[in-house]
């Protein structure tokens, strides 16, 4: 049977008590709870509520201010753009992907460093690991770059589907040129695609007053 989850209790003087231990502890104790992979959960210790998000978002904060933070502030402005856009389910679901294929790469690097330095007896420790990854860094970030192009070629191909499944169940909606709200351009509609030609202007009809008079008939026995 797994292990209950560990409850840590946020008092309102801002003190962390961690129930397993019966001792107080600080963000660094439940930063080092989590580089552990040790499941926890902090409550609120009088209403109950869940703070175990907002815990780790002030321990994200405090990495950032000091040391070499991970998050650019580009980076920080486009995150925050997607609140309260249509794709910003889609968008979270998505970076945890990434995460999680991220770290698959990394145990694999790890696997292969370990086997590497047991197979010559050498002792693996964090710093050969570190030597080993700074040595592998251009290649780790080729692979990476090559995911990421995957990845994007595969959301293209989704967001033209999207598209034209829209186009199918709606054929009467009037959609805008420019593409779906929240889903770009229309299939087909690249940097490339030619705007539809503008109709050829036509002549104004010839309104009675301004119509040509009318040949005369020669007289019988007289030439024109």
């Amino acid at each position: 049977m797994a292990p209950a989850s560990r409850l840590i209790k946020k008092y309102p003087n801002r003190r962390l008590y961690d129930t397993r231990t019966s001792a107080y502890i600080t963000l660094a104790d439940v930063k080092q709870l989590v580089i552990d992979n040790e499941e926890f959960r902090v409550v609120d210790a009088k209403t109950d509520e869940d703070l175990t998000r907002s815990i780790l978002l002030q321990i994200i904060l405090e990495e950032e201010a000091s040391g070499s933070p991970l998050f650019s502030a580009q980076m920080l402005s486009q995150i925050i753009r997607f609140y309260g856009d249509a794709m910003q389910g889609m968008m979270g679901s998505y970076l945890e992907k990434t995460m999680q294929s991220f770290l698959e790469i990394q145990g694999k690097f790890q696997e292969q460093s370990k086997a590497f330095y047991d197979g010559r007896g050498l002792p693996s420790n964090p710093e050969l690991w570190a030597q080993f990854m700074q040595v592998q860094a251009p290649m780790v970030q080729g692979m990476m770059s090559h995911y990421i192009d995957q990845s994007k070629n595969l959301f293209l191909q989704m967001q033209e589907q999207m598209q034209q499944q829209a186009r199918t169940i709606f054929p009467g909606f009037p959609f805008p040129m420019g593409g779906i709200p929240g889903m770009g351009p229309p299939p087909g509609a690249g940097a490339g695609a030619r705007a539809p030609a503008a109709a050829a202007p036509q002549e104004p009809p010839v309104q009675p007053d301004e119509a040509p008079p009318p040949e005369a008939t020669p007289e019988p026995g007289k030439g024109p």
